[in-house]
């Protein structure tokens, strides 16, 4: 018998400063993965709006055995992407998303029906 992945979580609503995730307490940012997620904290890893998503942002997503990863830009599309972090993806063969917050959220959701996938998603600027 083929062994059950763990399905991500749907985001259930976004607006400026608020998330609601499945499962999950209310928050702002998050991480989400197969199986859960948690709130984003900025200063774990150093992140800023630029140089953007650092790989260390990206590391708990991998771990989790994602096959595509989310990265939301922002509601104002703020949010860079650092260079290192989208070649760490590209070396592991992870299909990538980055879009603006509330179409980042429609492509996960769309993705998270049928396959593993993780993002990170930022909920103002």
């Amino acid at each position: 018998m083929a062994k059950q992945l763990a399905r991500s979580p749907r985001i259930l609503h976004v607006a400026w400063g608020e998330m609601r995730v499945e499962g999950l307490p209310d928050g702002k940012d998050f991480k989400l993965y197969p199986g859960g997620g948690r709130e984003w904290d900025w200063s774990e890893t150093g992140t800023r709006h630029e140089p953007g998503i650092q790989p260390a942002d990206v590391d708990e997503l991998l771990v989790r055995g994602v096959k595509a990863v989310v990265l939301s830009r922002g509601m104002h599309l703020r949010l860079l992407t650092a260079p290192a972090t989208l070649r760490l993806l590209e070396e592991r063969a992870i299909a990538v998303h980055q879009a603006e917050t509330t179409e980042a959220v429609a492509i996960y959701n769309r993705l998270a029906a049928s396959e593993p996938v993780g993002g990170l998603f930022h909920s103002t600027c």
